[in-house]
């Protein structure tokens, strides 16, 4: 007798548990309702665990069922990543697929990309989005990397590797004729203020503003790092932001940074999955940022 454990019925079940319905996932897979009902009859018999409950016309999982999907997707996420792997080694040039937070500093991730352009072996496919999207990517490996600017939290059966890859000081940047002031607190207290919504930052300028007790005139609370910059540069008022942001238009004499340390630094991450088999481009990439 065959004690072992057959993929094919395995491949079934786990399409059926992420459909919660049997007809449905039998149409996708163009296979019969019954035949289908086979292949995971014969697993459940296997594994001697009954696996689905009915509830309505929904299947449910059995908490043996729960246990099941999990090594399931272990097993084909594995899978996918052995393919993704063996792929790249027949590529003329391998695939480096980066996901950015969408309010992330554009200007940063061309700093952090730079020696990949350079290096010129790789190419590299960039996707921007909000934090979920980009960990689902991740999770699934259809990105290689998140970059963002918080650690992500965990999620159940997933383990993130977060590497922090750098800072930026943020200061108060406006153009020159704003920032003549002798004190932070009449800076705040006189000129409108551009705020990005980042999570780091916000939180400590509003600790700034409670220990010097101002009012502060706030006229835009801003998700997009390009667009802070370029209200900064139309002179609608001054703003927070990281040195990196506004820094060709620091050195072009466009903006000036006040001279008030608000000791506020942002973070930057790199976030991948542990892997057997990292990605060359990447694995030299964050040795590089942790040297």
């Amino acid at each position: 007798m065959d004690t072992r454990l057959n993929y094919h019925h395995l491949r079934y079940f786990r399409e059926v548990a992420v459909e919660g319905n049997l007809s449905r996932t039998a149409e996708r897979m163009t296979v019969s309702q019954s035949a289908l009902s086979t292949q995971i009859r014969q697993l459940e018999d296997r594994l001697e665990f009954k696996l689905f409950d009915r509830v309505g016309r929904t299947l449910v999982l059995t908490e043996a069922g729960r246990i099941a999907l999990d090594h399931a997707d272990r097993i084909f996420t594995a899978g996918d990543e052995l393919l993704a792997t063996l792929q790249q080694g027949r590529d003329a040039k391998q695939s480096l697929r980066i996901g950015a937070l969408s309010t992330l500093s554009r200007n940063f991730q061309m700093q952090f990309l730079e020696p990949l352009f350079l290096d010129g072996r790789y190419q590299l496919s960039l996707k921007s989005g909000d934090t979920k999207t980009l960990l689902d990517d991740l999770e699934t490996l259809a990105l290689d990397v998140v970059l963002t600017t918080e650690v992500p939290a965990s999620r159940s059966g997933i383990r993130f590797a977060t590497q922090r890859i750098a800072e930026q000081p943020v200061h108060l940047h406006a153009i020159p004729e704003r920032l003549n002031y002798g004190s932070l607190a009449e800076l705040l207290t006189h000129e409108p203020l551009i705020i990005p919504t980042e999570n780091v930052i916000q939180a400590a300028f509003e600790g700034i503003i409670a220990s010097l007790n101002v009012k502060p005139n706030i006229i835009a609370r801003v998700d997009d790092m390009a667009m802070v910059r370029l209200l900064a540069r139309a002179g609608v008022g001054v703003a927070l932001t990281p040195s990196i942001v506004v820094a060709d238009e620091v050195a072009n004499g466009i903006l000036k940074a006040a001279e008030f340390d608000l000791a506020i630094h942002e973070p930057f991450y790199a976030v991948t999955l542990p892997r057997e088999f990292p990605h060359p481009a990447l694995k030299d990439l964050l040795s590089r940022q942790r040297s």
